[in-house]
């Protein structure tokens, strides 16, 4: 895969210094030159050392990836695609579906990783890893943002941690809540004695969690629920913890009602600085069936 970049300066740099500017790490750098890239500038081979004039057009050939660990099994299940372009696949992921495979046979061969290995191989791209941005728990569904190639992964990581994407979520609240707008700010951490499960504790890390109020159901409440923090299980423990779990999330106590058999928790939003369109892409996913049909119910 080549990259194509322009230097915009207005004096002379080291290509060096352009690159990290554009968030080339030095490691990214090294398996560039090491591992089967290049890095050319104006059509000839560049080394981190030369001076760059402005408007001179940097090409990077990206490496080909390979998984650290045994290669993943391809799943030729289909996916439910919301956009792809050359660095971004983002794909509505459906319930009951792992993110990533797992060593037990449950989750090893069928993963939304192994689906889209699968959807890869179909088009004839090889040599490559899956770096999953969004993660979303097993049951829970709706949008999931994948870089395709490494140099994507470390820009759009860079706005992880500045907390800069936006995610929101669609949740029913098991009882009948009247607060329109409401923040929780309580730290999650590990339930002790558990490798599962997560609970508002004081040794937590910090967590904080916007609920919009959307509709009063005969027994429920459903709320648009914006992430400032991305915990593990940050929105069924902070629901939990004022006493209203999702509906249907039995490990957080909530109570299963047909036709939901799983937490009552879909990602509809996403939003995310294109770090090469150059511009803000933001994604809608309507809630699945069983969601749905919940909420025509009651």
């Amino acid at each position: 895969m080549k990259i194509d970049l322009k230097y915009g300066g207005q004096t002379p740099c080291h290509l060096k210094t352009f690159l990290k500017s554009q968030g080339i790490s030095r490691g990214l750098l090294a398996k560039i030159r090491h591992e089967g890239g290049a890095i050319d500038v104006d059509g000839k081979s560049g080394r981190k050392l030369d001076m760059i004039n402005p408007g001179a057009h940097i090409t990077l050939v990206m490496p080909p990836e390979k998984a650290r660990k045994d290669p993943v099994v391809p799943s030729y299940v289909p996916l439910d695609i919301l956009y792809e372009d050359r660095d971004f696949l983002i794909v509505n992921k459906p319930a009951h579906l792992a993110a990533i495979p797992s060593p037990d046979r449950k989750h090893r061969y069928d993963s939304l990783v192994n689906r889209i290995i699968g959807y890869y191989q179909l088009r004839g791209i090889t040599d490559t890893v899956v770096h999953i941005i969004t993660r979303l728990d097993r049951d829970t569904t709706g949008i999931v943002l994948v870089a395709k190639h490494r140099y994507a992964h470390a820009l759009i990581d860079q706005q992880v941690h500045a907390h800069t994407i936006k995610k929101e979520y669609l949740a029913i609240l098991s009882g009948k809540l009247t607060t329109k707008h409401f923040m929780v700010n309580l730290p999650i951490g590990r339930e002790s004695g558990s490798l599962i499960k997560r609970t508002v504790t004081d040794d937590g890390k910090m967590s904080l969690t916007e609920y919009f109020l959307q509709a009063q159901l005969k027994q429920a409440s459903l709320y648009r629920v914006r992430l400032h923090s991305g915990r593990t299980h940050q929105i069924r423990v902070h629901s939990k913890a004022i006493g209203h779990p999702l509906v249907a999330d039995t490990l957080y106590g909530g109570k299963i009602a047909l036709p939901l058999e799983r937490q009552a928790l879909h990602c509809t939003y996403l939003a995310f600085y294109h770090p090469f369109l150059k511009k803000q892409l933001c994604i809608h996913c309507d809630p699945p069936r069983d969601f749905k049909g919940y909420l025509d119910k009651n």
